[in-house]
């Protein structure tokens, strides 16, 4: 005899993913989206992008792990929770950038003094603040500060709306 189906409810066989969940021990990434506004000069750079110039930036932070199985824990079924990525990311990278202007730190020690006298809001950077360093520096950072549960998979930091760089951990040499 074929066994009756709801019109909503299609006959699927009767499992339990819920039961099995404890065991799998499956790796998620969570992924955040932050903004900060930022400008940098691109020092002996021989186009337009010499000059002081700003840019609302985007960065993409994904980590990967596993969910915390431990029932009695506060963050359990997470792999890290969202707030604590979120203000980890602001307090270790975007509050020292945002609304900042960021310099090589070779630059002329004349400009340098001029920009600090006036209370300009100055990152010096040991690297051409290209879109490119910038993702490496944060890479580095981030992974200085992440809990040691998580990795960090991958970063993309959009300069505009239609150009970014993007890290990914599996690439690493």
């Amino acid at each position: 005899m074929k066994q009756k189906t709801s019109c909503y409810r299609p006959n699927y066989r009767k499992h339990r993913p819920f039961k099995t969940l404890s065991v799998i021990r499956s790796k998620i990434r969570l992924t955040r989206l932050f903004t900060f506004q930022a400008a940098h000069v691109l020092q002996n750079y021989d186009g337009a992008r010499r000059n002081i110039h700003g840019h609302s930036y985007k960065l993409q932070v994904t980590i990967i792990g596993t969910p915390i199985l431990n029932k009695q824990h506060h963050k359990y079924g997470m792999v890290m929770d969202f707030d604590d990525l979120k203000n980890l990311v602001q307090e270790r990278l975007l509050q020292k950038v945002d609304h900042a202007l960021l310099l090589r730190e070779d630059n002329p020690p004349e400009l340098l003094q001029t920009l600090q006298k006036l209370h300009h809001k100055l990152v010096l950077t040991p690297y051409q603040p290209t879109c490119e360093n910038m993702l490496l520096y944060f890479k580095s950072r981030l992974r200085n500060y992440l809990p040691v549960y998580v990795e960090l998979h991958s970063l993309k930091l959009w300069e505009a709306g239609n150009s970014f760089a993007e890290w990914y951990a599996s690439d690493e040499v």
